[in-house]
């Protein structure tokens, strides 16, 4: 009932009318956000089998490690997935939602620093390995390298870097290796620095210096790794061209007998 006093326009309801009001009013302040959170779910949501398999086709095709292009999300698949993650600067988080699937969609494939010569380029900043062919061609995997913290082994205490510049495979190990046994098909560049799997390869750097891999293409990746394959390892302040060892092959074999003689 409406009635006027002093020129104020007053409503006057009942209790269930006031109740009726307040609903309606929360609706409408709730809907969108309602909306908002159904949408985000269904990005978030998981994807179809055909949905998984464009993913992983889409993946393979720009050069990232996926293994079979089966609809299945397995750990080759996941792995991709990160290292195209790393590569764009996405929040890393290894699942395949509709957000991501458009992601890669419309991304382009990794682009080497260096083209010409087969070598393979490790990008710190990025986390991520680049296996180069004459072509340009490209195979991409994630990886963990030094954690830059202190760690004790032996009695001695040192830090955990993986070092930056230029550098070839001068030794190889079959199988496992390392103090615990936890190196597998080590491929060393530096001193005890060496790509190989490893079975936990985190998000970030963890390392104590070597490169770690996922341990599935560990094997493969040794059998690309000849003794004398270039490794350029770089981030955003350093990078050392392998050019000239690339267009010297005895300037390289130098180099590898090197590092041999003095074990590095």
């Amino acid at each position: 009932m409406l009635y006027s006093h002093h020129s104020l326009t007053y409503m006057r309801t009942t209790p269930i009318a006031r109740k009726s009001l307040l609903t309606v009013c929360l609706l409408l302040v709730s809907t969108p956000s309602v909306a908002s959170a159904q949408k985000s779910g269904k990005q978030q949501m998981s994807l179809t089998g055909p949905q998984t398999r464009e993913a992983e086709r889409r993946l393979s095709d720009m050069g990232y490690w996926t293994g079979a292009v089966d609809g299945l999300l397995d750990l080759a698949s996941r792995s991709a997935l990160i290292a195209f993650q790393k590569w764009e600067g996405r929040h890393v988080t290894g699942r395949l939602t509709l957000n991501e699937l458009n992601a890669i969609r419309t991304s382009a494939s990794p682009k080497a620093r260096e083209s010409g010569y087969e070598h393979v380029e490790v990008d710190v900043d990025r986390q991520v390995l680049l296996l180069v062919n004459h072509e340009g061609g490209i195979r991409v995997l994630p990886v963990s390298t030094g954690s830059d913290e202190p760690f004790i082994e032996d009695g001695q205490t040192s830090i955990a870097h993986t070092p930056r510049g230029r550098f070839v495979v001068y030794d190889k190990i079959v199988g496992w290796d390392g103090p615990l046994g936890t190196m597998y098909y080590s491929n060393y560049i530096s001193g005890g620095v060496a790509i190989h799997g490893f079975p936990s390869v985190p998000t970030q750097p963890a390392s104590h210096g070597c490169i770690r891999i996922p341990i599935f293409a560990s094997h493969e990746v040794s059998k690309l790794l000849e003794l004398g394959t270039i490794v350029l390892v770089y981030d955003k302040v350093s990078f050392v061209s392998g050019k000239a060892w690339a267009e010297n092959p005895k300037l390289r074999e130098a180099v590898l007998l090197w590092n041999k003689v003095v074990e590095n």
